[in-house]
């Protein structure tokens, strides 16, 4: 350890605790956090860059509970980095790797350029359990069937989770943004008070969230899951995203409730590992966040307009399908939506509405508090039967059949549309609110009284496709 400052880059890792890169600096030197509002972030979608901004808060707040101070720029990341470098004299830059394409090229460049200058450069493993390149098949190719991936991890050793480290600052006064001024997605407007109900921020919220699903859910886990009208699912995902929690602290207390008799909980893990598998797939095929996974699908005729009339009612919530509805509602109030909903939405739209999953990805990338780059490809692609490990083409949800499973008393679609029951929840009631005025819709309005797409017919439709495809 020297009193050199040492600069840990900060990225999708809005945490302390578990934190290699972090912990790997403070070894070197006093530290220096630095966020970097560069194209990345700029490409995001309006909910994503919001609930980022309410993550950047959350930290610089435990920063300052250290003594620290977060440093927040914006530009290109090479061009901030050594300009804060010059400023302090460090000769050393920590980051946690990143495995989307455009992340990899400019990490890659940019170590380069640091190494040639002689400042250390060096990445680490915070955002997944496995590296992409450490899993193999027999062949020593990757693996493209998840069932076999999950075999092939789950009895690995997974290194405990780090503490949080003993922090130095430096004592200079260097410029930055302030976090609770970015205003980093203006577009959200009203919305953003609505999503601010639904979210819960920070580190620390996800480590509450984490012990109170293991001590009261983890158990039903596997059988409620799938219940739109439970609350039995642990909502980890928007930390995950945005790294406010680790996979490795997940992973072993999920283990650990295993060891205890917790019988839902190697689901709960497998579940954790559907997301390593997502990102192994996008390392190895980065083509899958936007082009079909197989080929031979690039001939099928999806309508691919993300404008047409049909398209803004499947957005808007307005389908005439309840559960669709429901779904897409809870997206717009919550930024999140269940996962067993998200398949219906996928469904629907890629199959009896003939749209291309792009569009619902895009849509998705648009609206999610917890968008995942490899999660949010994979999901739509396995719905729509063009990705690894697909859905066959003929596993068309029904989603009325889905609703009545799922939702058996109807609770999860009345808590969502509010043409359904006087008085409406308040839950219903904050998609009007949320909504943008444009859309000029009010809670008195009268639901549709006819779906938009035939649901038998829709799904004829999409089975002669699918046929004249494979003939």
């Amino acid at each position: 350890m020297t009193d050199a400052p040492v600069l840990y880059w900060i990225r999708r890792d809005l945490r302390l605790s578990d934190n290699p890169a972090l912990s790997a600096a403070t070894t070197m030197g006093p530290v220096i956090p630095v966020v970097i509002l560069d194209d990345s972030i700029e490409q995001m979608g309006a909910a994503p860059r919001w609930r980022y901004e309410m993550g950047l808060r959350a930290l610089a707040g435990a920063y300052r509970a250290h003594g620290l101070d977060l440093i927040i720029r914006k530009g290109a990341a090479e061009a901030v980095l050594a300009d804060i470098l010059t400023m302090t004299g460090a000769k050393a830059v920590h980051w946690n790797r990143l495995y989307d394409p455009d992340s990899r090229a400019r990490d890659s460049a940019i170590k380069t350029a640091l190494r040639d200058q002689g400042i250390v450069a060096q990445s680490h493993n915070g955002h997944l359990l496995f590296e992409p390149w450490e899993v193999q098949t027999g062949q020593g190719g990757f693996y493209r069937v998840y069932t076999p991936y999950w075999r092939a991890v789950m009895g690995r050793d997974v290194a405990r989770p780090l503490p949080v480290p003993t922090l130095r600052g430096v004592d200079l006064a260097l410029d930055s943004l302030s976090a609770d001024d970015l205003n980093l997605a203006p577009q959200m407007r009203r919305g953003a008070a609505v999503l601010a109900r639904y979210a819960q921020i920070g580190a620390e919220a996800a480590q509450i969230r984490l012990a109170q699903f293991l001590e009261h859910k983890v158990g039903s886990y596997k059988d409620e899951r799938d219940f739109l009208d439970q609350d039995a699912c642990s909502t980890l995902s928007e930390h995950l995203s945005l790294g406010e929690i680790s996979p490795r602290e997940i992973w072993h207390m999920g283990w650990e409730a295993h060891r205890h008799g917790e019988v839902g909980a190697e689901h709960f893990v497998k579940e954790l590992v559907w997301r390593e598998f997502a990102y192994h797939l996008l390392y190895h095929s980065p083509q899958i966040a936007t082009e079909n996974w197989r080929p031979e699908w690039d001939s099928f005729p999806w309508a691919t307009d993300p404008n047409t009339p049909h398209v803004m009612t499947w957005k808007q919530g307005r389908t005439g399908i309840q559960v669709i509805d429901a779904a897409m509602r809870e997206l717009y109030v919550t930024g999140r939506m269940h996962n067993r909903a998200r398949m219906l939405v996928g469904s629907y739209l890629t199959k009896h509405m003939m749209c291309h999953w792009k569009i619902g990805l895009d849509w998705f990338a648009d609206c999610l508090i917890d968008w995942d780059p490899a999660a949010n490809a994979m999901g739509w692609q396995w719905v729509a039967g063009s990705g690894p490990d697909a859905a066959p083409y003929f596993r068309i949800f029904n989603p009325e059949t889905q609703g009545e499973k799922f939702d058996k008393h109807g609770r999860y679609r009345v808590r969502w549309i509010a043409e359904l029951s006087n008085p409406a929840p308040q839950t219903a009631l904050d998609f009007f609110e949320a909504a943008p005025r444009s859309w000029d819709l009010q809670p008195k309005m009268s639901y549709p009284t006819r779906p938009i797409v035939d649901l038998a017919e829709g799904r004829a439709r999409a089975l002669a496709a699918y046929g004249e495809r494979n003939s």
